[in-house]
């Protein structure tokens, strides 16, 4: 484009001004370097000692540049991750290949390394993974330098495995037995935080002096921000305390912890955060003081950043807005907790805290996971077998998922909030601690099914209001007629002989005599009970002579219907005298109940 351009003026294009111009080679061939993650730190790269030096050289090269702006890298745990895929490529060409440079690098080379890593009992997914970030690095160099790599191994680039990687294992719910433990544990601790911060660490009246100099080192705190272990303020009350018998153990940590949050607070803090919103823990560590968003009378909105949702990793949720007790609400607290340490920590994250250590104020949660630990067993908090919960962050999403599935009854309309309901019904409905509500919810369906297509049960006292109710025909069939037993078969009283479900239309019934205890025809009255009982008795000694799972087979479903249906429609004293007239009475058994 030439000159400048002006209102009103045309502008003018050069003919070179739509090509991008050529980038210049990666001429940095050092094994020692540092790489400023876009998300996380800095990662420091050390392979000097590794070997083959060519091919470390190569892959180094490629991770700098997957990491660049632009690249497929962007945080520091993932650059991290890759790093540790390549170390173990070049342990296997160390130990297996005499290959020294990517030039002698062949195919069968990388389905060796496959094969090696299965051989390791590394399962399909986690091998896939490993193996994906080897082929990326592999890619990459091919793109830096074109014709470096043998055809047969660019052909085998376009691929990661021929073999299937096969389902992961996804991430289970805890029960609501434990995330009660979890939310009653937090809500007392975030309550005491906040009484503590802000009130500054004092002693009792019985030693002045040593209340005086705790008072200056206050206010050396609330000057500086903080107070070494080796200022002599701090030495002073150290040793008063040590004096008198009094705890110095955590002095340093009970200073800070009346004007900073401490790395202890944080574990409550977040898994509450997480368990009322369902945020996942990625996205709650990465909150600013700027995610409360239009607000309304009780909600607000959380603005946060999902980054592995490429494309669109801005995101908002709507929560409940009001105490300490609601997440919006706890993070306007912290935020306003939080601002006094904001003074000596220039940081927009949310999460600021005092950590006993050389750096002792930090910004963003990078704690080991031995607080979460040391958290779950001040509260003594169990799990579903009564052993003590090793607590996993990343699980509470699923949590707070499998709590609104229960809330909502699995109803996919209102559950699948944020998600497609193919995508909540695979990723939060499918999990194993859902599975025993799903099971139960098909057994009742089956149980439901049955009863709708079983026999009509008149128990007693009912036969007057349903001749009234069916003073029609039905079907058919005249009601008292069908009542008064003129139509009786062995087992119940039939409204269709000649129209069984079980057969065609105008033909007898084909079914044998006890299927009348399926059949929607049939109606059970006080009547039949005696016939119902002498069946009963003698599937029941059917038991001796044939095998459990033939008996299950032939008698099995009809027994349930007559023991958890029929027989607990009437009351015991009905049973009782039908019981004694199947007793008194010889009952004649059709021979089709010896077939």
């Amino acid at each position: 484009m030439r000159g400048r351009p002006r209102k009103g003026t045309s502008v003018h294009f050069e003919p070179t001004d739509g090509i991008a111009p050529v980038q210049e080679r990666d001429t940095v061939l050092g094994l020692r370097f540092n790489i400023e993650a876009r998300y996380g730190g800095v990662v420091e790269i050390d392979l000097v000692d590794v070997h083959p030096r060519q091919i470390v050289i190569a892959f180094a090269g490629a991770l700098r540049r997957q990491s660049e702006l632009g690249g497929s890298l962007g945080a520091r745990s993932t650059i991290k991750q890759h790093l540790q895929g390549y170390l173990k490529f070049f342990a296997f060409l160390r130990e297996h290949t005499i290959i020294k440079t990517l030039q002698d690098l062949r195919a069968e080379d990388i389905e060796g390394y496959e094969t090696f890593l299965k051989s390791g009992g590394m399962k399909p997914i986690h091998l896939h993974s490993v193996l994906a970030k080897v082929i990326l690095a592999l890619r990459s160099i091919d793109a830096d330098h074109p014709g470096l790599l043998a055809e047969g191994v660019r052909r085998r680039l376009n691929y990661t495995s021929a073999h299937p990687i096969g389902r992961s294992q996804p991430r289970d719910a805890y029960s609501p037995f434990v995330a009660r433990q979890l939310r009653d544990a937090a809500r007392a601790d975030i309550t005491n935080i906040f009484k503590r911060v802000g009130k500054p660490f004092d002693e009792d009246d019985d030693y002045p002096y040593l209340r005086e100099i705790t008072d200056e080192a206050n206010a050396r705190i609330a000057a500086a921000g903080r107070i070494s272990s080796g200022d002599r303020i701090f030495k002073k009350v150290y040793f008063m305390r040590l004096r008198r018998g009094l705890s110095v153990s955590t002095l340093a940590e009970d200073l800070h912890a009346r004007f900073h949050l401490r790395a202890f607070d944080i574990p409550p803090l977040i898994s509450f955060l997480s368990l009322e919103t369902g945020l996942e823990i990625e996205c709650c560590k990465t909150l600013t003081i700027e995610c409360l968003q239009n607000p309304r009378p009780g909600t607000v909105e959380i603005a946060y950043v999902k980054r592995r949702a490429r494309g669109s990793e801005y995101k908002n949720i709507r929560v409940r807005d009001g105490g300490i007790g609601t997440p919006g609400g706890l993070i306007r607290k912290l935020i306003e907790v939080t601002a006094f340490t904001r003074q000596f920590v220039p940081s927009d994250c949310l999460w600021l805290y005092y950590y006993t250590g050389r750096k002792q104020l930090r910004a963003g949660i990078a704690y080991p996971h031995e607080l979460v630990d040391r958290w779950t067993r001040s509260h003594n908090i169990l799990n579903d077998n009564g052993e003590p919960l090793r607590l996993v962050l990343s699980r509470l999403r699923k949590t707070h998922k499998a709590l609104w599935y229960l809330k909502t009854e699995g109803h996919m309309a209102r559950f699948a909030v944020g998600h497609t309901s193919e995508i909540a019904a695979r990723h939060y409905a499918d999990i194993p601690s859902l599975r025993p509500l799903h099971e139960a919810t098909v057994a009742e369906a089956f149980t439901e099914a049955a009863a709708v297509l079983g026999p009509t049960i008149l128990a007693s006292g009912n036969e007057d209001s349903w001749r009234k109710n069916h003073s029609a025909s039905e079907g058919g069939t005249n009601v008292d007629t069908l009542l008064n037993g003129e139509q009786d078969v062995w087992l119940a009283a039939c409204s269709g002989f000649t129209s069984s479900p079980f057969g065609k239309q105008g033909a007898p019934c084909p079914q044998p005599f006890w299927g009348c205890l399926e059949c929607s025809n049939a109606v059970i009255t006080e009547r039949k009970l005696p016939a119902i009982i002498a069946f009963l008795q003698f599937i029941e000694d059917q038991r001796i002579g044939l095998a459990a799972m033939d008996w299950a087979m032939k008698f099995g479903r009809v027994h349930d219907r007559i023991v958890k249906q029929i027989l607990s429609a009437f009351p015991e004293s009905v049973i009782a005298i039908a019981r004694l007239e199947a007793e008194r009475s010889a009952l004649y058994l059709p021979p089709e109940a010896r077939q």
